[in-house]
This record gives structure tokens, C-alpha cells and sequence, in this order.
């Protein structure tokens, strides 16, 4: 969980590596901001907040429409070719582990990345793709963590499905506002959760009707953010 000791001999004991590959990999994630190393208590799972689930949604729902709009002016006969077969994949792989319903399918998750990385294969721009990438695997993290804290059914199926035909039709508008509302989806289950919430008590002025803060108008705010225009941008 968030803001959990890491404790390396564990790990190193549990996947038989030795105490110093596990240092690496956390010297890496720490690099990532996955992980945070502290002089007195060693490594630590990074922690989670409202302020960087919200930083970070309306940052990728920024680079994800500049991303699929060139996917989508770019791609080719092979770009559709592997969206095609990524869905096919993504759909017939369970969400969930059977074993832990609270917990994603490691299957799933894998193709779950093939299939967004499918739909801006397309984009020229290595720099954008980068990018996205980089925002992708932090916001994995609080995707990972919504799957238990959902309160309502969500057909994620359906959600990639539009986002496919969206895309093969060469529709930018319609791609671009369904992939706004398909990662907002995400962070609305965890802003309406209280594992969010600081543990500090609330000031008057943000205990208003939901009793957790100030959530709705930062989901207001992310919902409101208009997309960037770079087409129109003069040099300086």
C-alpha cells in the first residue's frame, strides 16, 4: 500500500534475488518516483494524494489527445491492424484475478498497456510518446488501487471498444473526448473513496455536503480542462 516499508530482505528472500539486484531496482524506482528512499528508514512505497491524482489526470489527458491526435492522422493499415488484434486480446483476458477480486489480472494490466499503446502507435513524435508513457505508469498506480473501491459497475470493456471504433473511423473529436472520460471515470472512483483523504480534520469552508473534502470541485476542475492546442501556436 501506499506509503508502505519496503523491506529488501523480504523481497530478496521471496523472489530468491540477491539483496543487492533488489537495491538496484529500487535505486530505479526511486529515480521514478515509485519509490522514496529515507536515510532512517530505508526504501518506502511512494504515497498517493488528491493534488497529484489530480495533477496527473489532467497532464495525461493532455498528452493522450495530442498523442491519438496524430495516431489517428498518421496510422496506416498496419496501425489499425494491431489496434484491432490489441482489443481482440484486451477482451478476452478477465479484469480481475480470480483468485483476489480486489486485485487486476497481471494478464490484463499487460495487455491493457498494449491496447493503449496500440492506439497512438501512430503518433510520430518520440518525445509525446515518451511522455505518455512516463504518465502512464504513474497513473497505473491509482488505476491499480480503484478496482476494490468501486461502488458501481463499469464496463471498461465497452469503454475501449468506443475508443477503438472512435479511432478506426478517423474520428479526433469523438476519440479525443472518449479517452478524456475514460480516464476520468478512474480518478472519480477515487475521489469519491476515502483513501484519498489527508488524516488531518477538514476546514469548515471544505467540509461541504460529501464530508471528504473538496473532491468535487477538483473533479469540476479536470473536467473543465481544455485541451492543447499546439496547431496554432506561433513561434516565438
Amino acid at each position: 500500500m501506499p506509503g508502505a516499508r519496503i523491506r529488501i530482505s523480504d523481497i530478496a528472500e521471496t523472489l530468491g534475488v540477491s539483496l543487492g539486484a533488489v537495491r538496484e531496482a529500487l535505486a530505479r524506482l526511486a529515480a521514478e518516483n515509485m519509490a522514496v528512499a529515507s536515510a532512517q528508514r530505508g526504501y518506502s512505497v511512494a504515497s498517493v494524494s488528491i493534488d497529484e491524482l489530480v495533477d496527473l489526470t489532467r497532464t495525461r489527458i493532455a498528452i493522450e489527445q495530442l498523442s491519438l491526435r496524430s495516431s489517428i492522422a498518421g496510422g496506416d493499415v498496419e496501425w489499425e491492424t494491431g489496434l484491432v488484434a490489441a482489443l481482440h486480446r484486451l477482451q478476452r483476458i478477465p479484469e480481475v484475478d480470480p483468485s483476489d477480486l480486489s486485485r487486476l489480472s497481471d494478464s490484463w494490466a499487460q495487455a491493457h498497456l498494449q491496447f493503449h499503446d496500440a492506439l497512438v502507435a501512430g503518433c510520430g513524435s518520440p518525445w509525446t510518446l515518451k511522455l505518455r508513457s512516463m504518465l502512464f505508469f504513474q497513473t497505473d498506480r491509482y488505476r491499480r488501487l480503484s478496482v476494490p473501491l468501486r461502488t458501481s459497475e463499469r464496463d471498461v470493456g465497452a469503454e475501449h471498444k468506443a475508443l477503438c471504433d472512435a479511432a478506426l473511423a478517423r474520428d479526433v473529436e469523438l476519440a479525443c473526448r472518449l479517452i478524456s472520460e475514460h480516464l476520468m471515470r478512474t480518478a472519480d472512483i477515487l475521489l469519491a473513496s476515502p483513501l484519498l483523504v489527508a488524516p488531518a480534520p477538514l476546514r469548515p469552508e471544505r467540509a461541504s455536503g460529501t464530508g471528504i473534502g473538496s473532491l468535487g470541485s477538483h473533479a469540476e476542475d479536470l473536467r473543465s480542462q481544455e485541451p492543447l492546442n499546439f496547431e496554432n501556436r506561433r513561434k516565438p
